[in-house]
């Protein structure tokens, strides 16, 4: 009853998700630096005001140190099986892009320096799981991930101890193939709400971001709960979908995402997808890394704050990118769907504003992708708008946003609400 209770309740969630219309003649970029301009007074902006904006976002720099391995150590390295195994590079100054209507209208810092940008790489995961949701390669979100999985090889020896991948067979990983894990969907996945349990690439699932108002002996053998029930965000879990969409696509995930997405929004050539140094598998005769879903342990996305604002504008495209359709309608309403254990939180890692919780200042329809650092991309559909804000601290994310709405003094050619 319970099951059902909760697939009538995400139904009728469905039906709230935000839309709105594309304008017919919206403008798209053409390739690589071909992105036209426009004065902060063409798109309706006042240019002190938008100015201000930036001022406030520059001053408002993340406070951890710029060399990102040491703010791992002061961080997420703390907790129990910290150590960085994946790559991790240092940063630059508060960098960002402001687009409206299509058009940049601001830059600030170095929009082409190529860094992390932590879990905005989830939303780059979902999305490509969201091609192969459109291609058919999964069926349903509902479908458990284990019916779509084969066996898995993984190229390192076993290891022993609490670190060892489990469940497992020695060099076979066997991901979903305890008996909570089986009952896992696609859906339970990519919300964070599928409790799944235990080590990938040498990460326990209980050493991310372990409760502190839990005794430490509780951590490791505590009851599962009911999947669906509760919202967890955890990179192990994380890295768990990743790999089951290796599997799905039968290539590397960075192939997949150039392919699929990045080359035809016109991206650079300079991002990349990283995993760890021992997140490698035998797919099809040949090592394949399975990358991660952020930088928690190092790896991730590492990208510039342009090709960031383009896949930016195809999530306020709808998943449109002039005459082509990357992404369903279908998957960016899910995308949109509240969780019902999280309802600022659609799939990953789309926040949303639900009720103007996330972020007050904005509609309740705009969406964020976000990453540790705090990188966004705020994604407004009422207003037109894509903001790539990088290094701000996170609790000036809505003083922000707050100064550029504040900055809009006219609406040109904005879409409308259906």
């Amino acid at each position: 009853m319970a099951a059902v209770m909760l697939c009538v309740t995400r139904a009728a969630i469905a039906q709230s998700a935000p839309v709105w219309t594309v304008p017919a003649n919206a403008y798209y970029p053409d390739a690589g630096n071909a992105w036209e301009r426009r004065r902060a007074m063409q798109v309706g902006f006042d240019s002190t005001k938008l100015a201000d904006a930036i001022v406030f976002a520059i001053a408002n720099e993340a406070k951890g140190s710029r060399d990102l391995e040491v703010n791992h150590y002061l961080t997420f390295g703390r907790e129990p099986f910290g150590a960085a195994v994946g790559p991790i590079a240092a940063r630059g100054a508060p960098t960002g892009v402001i687009v409206r209507h299509g058009y940049v209208v601001a830059e600030w810092g170095d929009p082409t320096a190529v860094e992390m940008t932590h879990s905005v790489t989830k939303s780059l995961l979902s999305t490509i799981i969201g091609v192969a949701f459109d291609k058919g390669l999964i069926r349903s979100v509902n479908d458990t991930v284990a019916k779509s999985l084969g066996p898995i090889l993984a190229m390192a020896a076993p290891v022993q101890g609490l670190g060892a991948e489990a469940p497992s067979n020695g060099k076979w990983l066997m991901p979903f193939e305890t008996p909570h894990n089986r009952r896992l969907t696609w859906d339970h996945m990519l919300r964070q709400v599928s409790d799944w349990e235990g080590t990938l690439w040498g990460k326990p699932e209980w050493a991310d971001r372990p409760s502190p108002a839990n005794a430490p002996n509780t951590w490791i053998n505590r009851p599962r709960v009911e999947p669906g029930s509760v919202y967890e965000y955890n990179d192990v879990r994380v890295n768990a979908l990743a790999l089951a969409a290796l599997n799905v696509w039968r290539k590397p995930l960075p192939e997949v995402l150039r392919e699929q997405i990045m080359d035809p929004i016109g991206a650079s050539s300079t991002w990349r997808w990283y995993g760890y140094d021992n997140s490698w598998i035998v797919l099809d005769g040949r090592a394949v890394q399975s990358v991660s879903g952020g930088g928690h342990w190092g790896g991730g996305v590492f990208i510039n704050a342009r090709d960031m604002a383009r896949f930016g504008l195809l999530t306020l495209r709808r998943g449109q990118w002039k005459d082509k359709r990357l992404l369903s309608e279908t998957w960016v309403r899910q995308s949109l769907t509240p969780t019902p254990a999280q309802p600022t939180y659609g799939y990953m890692n789309w926040f949303l504003n639900t009720d103007r919780k996330y972020v007050p200042s904005a509609p309740a329809a705009a969406f964020v992708h976000v990453g540790n650092g705090t990188n966004i991309i705020y994604v407004d559909p009422v207003n037109d708008v894509v903001a790539v804000v990088r290094w701000i601290e996170n609790g000036a994310v809505d003083g922000f946003v707050q100064r550029m709405l504040a900055a809009m003094t006219l609406e040109v050619d904005t879409p409308k609400r259906r």
